[in-house]
């Protein structure tokens, strides 16, 4: 017999009313349903995919070796948006810029991990799961969080990323987040009559995968209801940007302040892949990211709710110092992150700017282990022990 697994995966029984099921929702394998939510704290994650390049968002502007190494996308120093003596961010980041000014950001800079790996899929697979460059886990770092949270009473809302499709970071062994674009989109889907009828009926069937598709599009009903109430409480009056970040961002602000029982939302934004003409590609992108950003936050603090919620941005790998011939930048390895929040212990920057006196081959070399992070935020923030999620002690940067 197939496992439950690989016939979910190939089965036509994945497709109800003309909707592929799991490329709305990816519905959580337990014994029971239940609503409860162990802690009123939400991380939001913000995936820059593509490898966004650090050294033109967070600028080393009076650094000469930065100018010499990007004589034509270099940033100019009276361009910056002065942070400190040092380092200032990207000009169109002005948003980003007022709530570091009002004490709700923490920019870390150097993050990465011990033999780096320029390829996106890679990288990104071990920034979803937390795993070393030279091991290859099948779970996520926020699903394996999910399998240890779950005690068998976990609803398919208690992580949710907002598109079609669910990356590996939010995949557990036992226990596998929600992916869902439009609530309204599939609330609509799964009260066909023909989906309805079935899910309420608990059919005789003796195939075990039989048995769990039924028992998976009954569960697939009941939270696409739910959901669908929640997001109805609150419809957000911001000028959100248009784009897929500012629309997506709208949704989870709506859903954070109808109190929808979710701990970890997850959103990403491509683009930032700039090999070529990068100096506007990233401008456009980073404008809107800061801006997207910025109304977010605008919105979960007229509603009391920002200091529920704690936002990371990253991406998979940061970019060379030198610029290439052709305007943009290639693969690097060391990055950026970004922190927002109303309960940040160490906010303006964390740490020292990039050495650019000091290479790994013409790439930045990390300080601060990605996991550090992860193991701050699921132990200070989620409430949960880092080595439980992570499989080994990371220590903490004492973030929130």
């Amino acid at each position: 017999m197939a496992s439950r697994r690989e016939f979910i995966r190939q089965s036509a029984l994945a497709t109800v009313g003309g909707m592929l099921i799991p490329n709305f929702l990816k519905a959580y394998e337990r014994e029971q349903l239940g609503i409860s939510q162990t802690s009123n704290k939400v991380l939001v994650i913000v995936q820059l995919s593509g490898g966004n390049d650090g050294l033109n968002t967070v600028i080393p502007f009076r650094n000469d070796i930065y100018y010499q190494s990007r004589p034509t996308i270099g940033i100019a120093p009276d361009k910056v948006l002065k942070l400190n003596d040092d380092l200032g961010l990207n000009p169109a980041m002005e948003g980003i810029r007022r709530l570091y000014d009002e004490g709700l950001v923490s920019i870390i800079n150097n993050v990465g991990y011990p033999n780096p790996d320029r390829s996106h899929f890679r990288s990104m697979d071990i920034w979803h799961t937390g795993s070393e460059s030279t091991e290859y886990l099948n779970t996520g770092w926020i699903g394996r969080y999910l399998d240890a949270n779950c005690e068998g009473k976990c609803v398919p809302y208690r992580a949710l990323e907002i598109d079609d499709t669910l990356s590996l970071s939010m995949k557990g062994e036992k226990v596998k987040a929600l992916a869902v674009k439009d609530p309204e989109k599939l609330y609509k889907q799964v009260s066909r009559d023909f989906v309805r009828k079935i899910s309420q009926v608990t059919p005789a069937v003796q195939n075990e995968n039989l048995a769990y598709m039924y028992k998976t599009l009954a569960e697939t009903s009941s939270s696409a209801e739910f959901l669908h109430a929640k997001s109805k409480v609150y419809k957000s009056r911001n000028q959100y940007p248009q784009g897929e970040l500012g629309q997506r961002l709208r949704t989870i602000a709506e859903l954070i302040i109808s109190e929808m029982p979710t701990n970890v939302y997850y959103v990403s934004v491509s683009g930032f892949d700039t090999h070529f003409n990068q100096v506007n590609q990233q401008e456009r992108l980073l404008k809107n990211y800061a801006e997207s950003m910025n109304i977010f936050v605008s919105d979960l603090q007229k509603n009391n709710k920002l200091n529920e919620v704690l936002i990371m941005t990253f991406s998979e790998f940061g970019r060379r110092v030198k610029q290439n011939a052709s305007g943009g930048t290639d693969h690097g390895t060391a990055n950026n992150v970004f922190l927002i929040g109303g309960n940040l212990k160490r906010p303006k920057v964390l740490n020292e700017a990039p050495d650019l006196t000091d290479l790994d081959e013409g790439d930045l070399k990390f300080s601060v282990d990605f996991r550090q992070i992860y193991a701050s935020l699921l132990q200070d923030w989620l409430n949960m022990k880092g080595k439980i999620v992570l499989g080994r002690e990371f220590k903490s940067l004492r973030l929130v």
